[in-house]
């Protein structure tokens, strides 16, 4: 479904490399010669650690928007990577940024990240947009959502889909951002999408002719630009973090973050040894 393998990944099996050790005491570092940053000493783990994956992941949808003075970019969730979306957004230039999501607690953060706030249960998504942006949507639109999306009357459909294995994705975010996106606009997904999808508005996108830009993030391009960020002070990625817990405590933080509960965005998992 994927084509090919596009990237090796710490424990995601071998659909990714089939490196073992994606939370573990120890891993095995391939291409450990060129691999690794170093890290300065007056930077905290937490700092540093989000350089691996959702940082790099994050700058990386906001600068697949192609972002000039005065833009105005819509973001699909406010989950972790979007969270880091957000901010990256202004960091690139971004005037405005408005954040989409339903969860109180997610909102929040991005709005003490200097985004808009947009909750999806309370408006019409599509016509609040239109509203905030005079008519002509974003200039760029972010889906930091992915393949497990739901939304209305749509995502039912799609939720009953791939149930029965008629549709494997659930693109209801996708929808919505390629029919907000103004003309001549970018959409950048960051989320991951693996299979088929159905109910695609590809209409819309060639009319308005928009580009669509995606893919695993290249984290090694970003590693030492976003480090040197980190250095001068531009931005501290450990305000992502909400929780702290040990190896032995992951199930319990796996229950947070997929339920929502506890204000749970980032769980940071460090193993306890007696070394």
């Amino acid at each position: 479904m994927v084509g090919y393998s596009g990237a090796g990944l710490f424990g995601y099996s071998h659909l990714y490399g089939g490196y073992a050790g994606g939370q573990a005491e120890y891993v095995r570092v391939p291409f450990a010669d060129i691999g690794p940053q170093k890290v300065p000493r007056s930077l905290t783990d937490d700092q540093v650690l989000f350089l691996g994956d959702i940082f790099p992941t994050g700058y990386m949808a906001a600068e697949n928007c192609n972002i000039k003075p005065g833009d105005t970019v819509a973001v699909w969730g406010c989950g972790p990577v979007a969270q880091f979306a957000i901010r990256s957004c202004f960091l690139l230039g971004a005037e405005r940024v408005i954040a989409i999501d339903s969860v109180p607690e997610r909102l929040k953060m991005a709005k003490s990240g200097g985004a808009e706030v947009l909750d999806e249960g309370q408006v019409d998504v599509l016509d609040e947009l239109r509203y905030r942006t005079g008519g002509r949507g974003p200039d760029a639109c972010i889906d930091a959502v992915g393949m497990e999306a739901h939304d209305g009357f749509l995502g039912a459909i799609d939720r009953a889909k791939q149930a029965v294995k008629l549709e494997l994705d659930r693109p209801a975010a996708l929808r919505q951002a390629i029919q907000a996106c103004g003309k001549g606009g970018v959409v950048s997904i960051p989320g991951v999408y693996i299979g088929l999808v159905d109910k695609f508005p590809i209409g819309a996108a060639f009319a308005k002719g928009l580009t669509l830009k995606m893919g695993q993030t290249h984290t090694q391009k970003y590693m030492k630009p976003l480090l040197d960020r980190i250095e001068r002070g531009e931005i501290d990625p450990s305000f992502v973090v909400t929780h702290r817990m040990s190896l032995d405590e992951a199930p319990d933080g796996y229950e947070k973050f997929r339920t929502k509960s506890d204000g749970a965005i980032k769980v940071v998992l460090k193993p306890e040894t007696s070394h």
